[in-house]
């Protein structure tokens, strides 16, 4: 028998999992309550296996569950939700939720995302599910290109010269470098950047939060 607990700030929602639970053995609603407030304040009264949180306030309720996560490892959460947005869905996920369980799915859905969490997956309402992978996918292309385009430290400290509006001539000299090395600096900055000019580089250094560090140039100066 799985003990289920249900926290929904409407009781007629709350009710309506109730009934739909009753619908098959093997699982009992133990414990009911209003907010995720209620959970913190007794949490000796939500020993359960399978918690199904209504989200109704996301800051407090993201809190809530990444609370009752290291707390409650063993607890599986389900979030019952009415907002199909991927990211959403992304952030309760990242809170500690198992499920992302749509209120507007079917009722199969609600046995389906309990059997789940219960086996140690990760479920997402199946209508809805292609555009949360699409946006973890995203996510991981953003990350990867973002870690592909980081600056070394000597491109930091070329751009922070091109910021003080330092020729090639004079960016070598500071450095200690041939002028034709940072040519070559330069060359590779601009690939690298997607950029077609000096000015480019900048800006695109700047988008990517890849402001110059301050380094210690061969000269003794600080950059």
């Amino acid at each position: 028998m799985i003990s289920v607990g249900i926290v929904d700030e409407h009781p007629l929602m709350a009710e309506g999992i109730k009934s739909v639970l009753r619908r098959r053995t093997g699982s009992a609603v133990t414990v009911t309550g209003a907010s995720v407030e209620e959970i913190l304040a007794s949490p000796s009264n939500w020993q359960v296996d399978v918690l199904i949180i209504g989200l109704n306030t996301p800051d407090a309720d993201f809190q809530a569950m990444t609370k009752l996560r290291k707390e409650r490892p063993d607890t599986k959460i389900i979030a019952f939700v009415s907002l199909a947005d991927a990211d959403h869905a992304m952030r309760t996920l990242d809170s500690g939720a198992d499920a992302y369980l749509l209120k507007s799915g079917r009722a199969d859905e609600l046995f389906e995302a309990i059997e789940a969490v219960r086996r140690g997956e990760i479920y997402v309402t199946p209508s809805f599910a292609t555009k949360v992978i699409g946006a973890l996918q995203s996510k991981a292309l953003e990350k990867r290109t973002a870690e592909s385009t980081r600056l070394s430290i000597r491109e930091e400290q070329i751009v922070h010269l091109l910021l003080c509006g330092k020729r090639n001539r004079e960016i070598a000299r500071t450095l200690a470098l041939s002028e034709k090395t940072v040519k070559g600096y330069m060359t590779g900055l601009m690939t690298k950047l997607r950029a077609r000019n000096r000015l480019e580089v900048v800006i695109a250094a700047q988008r990517l939060n890849s402001a110059p560090r301050r380094h210690e140039l061969n000269d003794g100066t600080r950059a």
